[in-house]
């Protein structure tokens, strides 16, 4: 079983959006509290980190456009105090962009990495996916 600190900041997302909880119970018992929803903005004025593929369909231009900003944010709330630890879940493909972009505060605060796709979950189902 894993312990996940009081106020810890769990990251659920995947290439459309994102919501960030906190855990206000105990370490051995995980009670999540939502404390706010990200949405992909002005996603033609941004891109995504690195160059694209020329294979790459719009879409998924648009997730790893997601990705960096979701990862720009993450940075800023470091940086601004706003966390001590994080523990990340996202898809494969979302996690997989997110990892060589995140700041390395931001990345030494990493807990718990989980490489699922929780989005449209319970805050039960996914408290219960953190402590597995």
């Amino acid at each position: 079983m894993a312990l996940i600190p009081h106020n810890t900041l769990i990251v659920v997302a995947d290439g459309g959006g994102a919501m960030l909880l906190r855990n206000s119970g105990q370490p051995a018992k995980v009670t999540l509290r939502e404390e706010r929803r990200l949405a992909p903005e002005n996603l033609d004025d941004d891109g995504p980190s690195g160059s694209r593929p020329e294979d790459q369909t719009q879409s998924q231009t648009d997730e790893a456009t997601f990705a960096k900003q979701l990862c720009n944010t993450l940075n800023r709330m470091k940086l601004a105090g706003e966390f001590d630890q994080l523990v990340l879940i996202a898809d494969p493909q979302t996690l997989g962009q997110m990892r060589p972009i995140l700041h390395k505060t931001v990345e030494a605060s990493v807990i718990r990495s989980l490489a699922k796709d929780l989005t449209n979950h319970s805050f039960d189902d996914i408290a219960a996916a953190i402590a597995a």
